[in-house]
């Protein structure tokens, strides 16, 4: 049966919403928009949602405004149905509903993360284990324990009874025959990265094995290795190894095609460290591409590593992108509308509002509060007395007549600058929000079940009283 929604407004908001909604053309569900007698949708609260919503209701589901301050469970008790927050602005409905009129599961994937710690020789136990918790708990499946040529590793086999005592996954990477033998004997759960030459490291272990070419490049060297592998019963995964741009990369990116046309059923692995960390490029864009390929390929273990500064959010990133990545996988979609989070300096949708819907917001301001918002045309901020645009937000601050109130001045210019930042990137901006830059920098959760706090201008002139 045809789900049928029914979407929650104030009258700002309804002429809006109902045009967006229209512009969806033919959907797969059913609505009607309720208008529940406020001026602003996200000031409705659950006492105003009970008293004025309509018995009895018919939906499905009912969608309320992103910011609605509010406990979902209790609404959705009292009127026997599903209550859901949409997206905190009417401009992103498209994207919530893009799938059947849900918002996208992003809870699975089938990629494993092996987050390296490239430096363990020289870390102590404590150090080990506080960065190995850090790494797991941004997403790592595994935590690697790197070693160093000329680096004895003389407590390897204590962290990894340390690491393991947590409850943690752990793989050992050595070019050392004899590191990677201590490791085996300690009961480390994956060895990377043996060869058709060592591959007997892992004979009679409970460790798997990561194997890559003897020689570099060479696919029947890891042809050899993987009949080795199987001939002894061994588990393993295969890493053909991915080169840096200038040193192999194209070619490489041949032999993880070649490798799965070769081999259509082995667990692979692909190393993304060699593009994120040794291209100075934003490293969420490298990680979704190569993510990308390793969802077409059936690639289901990457090594991840941070050394490089500008990759800090490497294993938040991977984590991301696998779940994006699945899931359009399993819509046969496109990679786009999932989530926000690798979009980090740019937004899809930079304006929640076009600069016809701020002039019709400004049209009915009756306060001296100021608004601000951002369009194609520039930052815009206006209040009972005037309504002006600029690009240059010191342009702005000669209308505002607010330089004898140094905490309102203040407050006005930390926002038109953060307005004017996100307007020259196409960033989305949001009064008194943070600028979102996806995973790069994560946000504090918001309580919505619960009224905003004051915002800054209103705090500082209560404290100051």
């Amino acid at each position: 049966m045809t789900e049928h929604l029914v979407f929650l407004t104030g009258h700002l908001a309804k002429a809006r919403l109902e045009n967006v909604l229209a512009g969806l053309g033919a959907t797969p569900f059913t609505y009607d928009i309720i208008d529940i007698g406020v001026k602003v949708a996200a000031l409705m609260t659950e006492e105003i949602v009970i008293r004025r919503l309509p018995r009895p209701l018919k939906a499905d589901r009912v969608v309320l405004p992103g910011r609605f301050r509010g406990q979902l469970e209790r609404l959705g008790d009292t009127f026997g149905m599903p209550f859901v927050r949409g997206p905190d602005e009417v401009a992103d409905l498209p994207a919530y509903l893009g799938r059947a009129g849900k918002p996208p599961n992003l809870s699975r994937h089938d990629m494993r993360i092996f987050a390296e710690i490239v430096d363990a020789s020289t870390l102590s136990l404590d150090d080990l284990l506080q960065r190995a918790r850090a790494l797991a708990a941004a997403g790592a499946d595994v935590i690697d324990l790197g070693c160093l040529p000329d680096t004895p590793f003389v407590h390897l086999a204590e962290a990894i009874g340390r690491l393991k005592a947590e409850g943690l996954c752990v793989s050992v990477d050595s070019a050392d025959p004899d590191e990677l033998a201590l490791a085996a004997r300690a009961g480390v759960d994956y060895l990377l990265s043996l060869n058709e030459n060592t591959i007997a490291i892992a004979a009679g272990s409970k460790a798997t094995p990561v194997l890559v070419p003897a020689v570099p490049g060479d696919l029947d060297s890891l042809g050899r290795a993987i009949d080795a592998a199987r001939k002894a019963g061994l588990t393993f995964i295969a890493d053909p190894v991915l080169d840096p741009i200038h040193f192999g990369f194209a070619a490489s990116l041949g032999r993880f095609v070649e490798a799965r046309r070769r081999w259509p059923d082995v667990e692979m692995m692909m190393g993304t460290g060699n593009l994120t960390e040794l291209t100075d490029a934003d490293s969420s864009g490298v990680t979704a591409i190569l993510t990308g390929l390793c969802s077409e390929l059936a690639i289901t273990n990457v090594l991840v590593v941070n050394v490089s500064p500008h990759t800090v959010r490497t294993v938040e990133e991977h984590d991301l992108a696998r779940r994006i990545m699945f899931a359009a996988r399993h819509d046969h979609a496109l990679p786009r509308g999932y989530d926000p989070g690798l979009l980090q300096v740019h937004d899809r949708s930079p304006f929640a509002s076009s600069v016809a819907d701020i002039d019709a917001l400004a049209a009915t301001v009756r306060d001296g509060n100021f608004r601000i918002m951002t369009a194609p045309d520039g930052v815009h901020i206006f209040n009972n007395r005037g309504h002006w645009t600029a690009s240059d937000a010191f342009e702005l601050f000669p209308h505002l007549d607010v330089a004898s109130d140094g905490a309102h001045a203040f407050y006005l210019g930390a926002e038109l600058m953060k307005a004017e930042m996100a307007w020259k990137l196409g960033k989305r901006y949001s009064q008194d929000e943070p600028l979102a830059w996806g995973v790069a920098s994560p946000r504090t959760r918001e309580d919505r079940t619960r009224l905003a706090e004051a915002g800054h201008t209103l705090r500082a002139r209560k404290d100051g009283a």
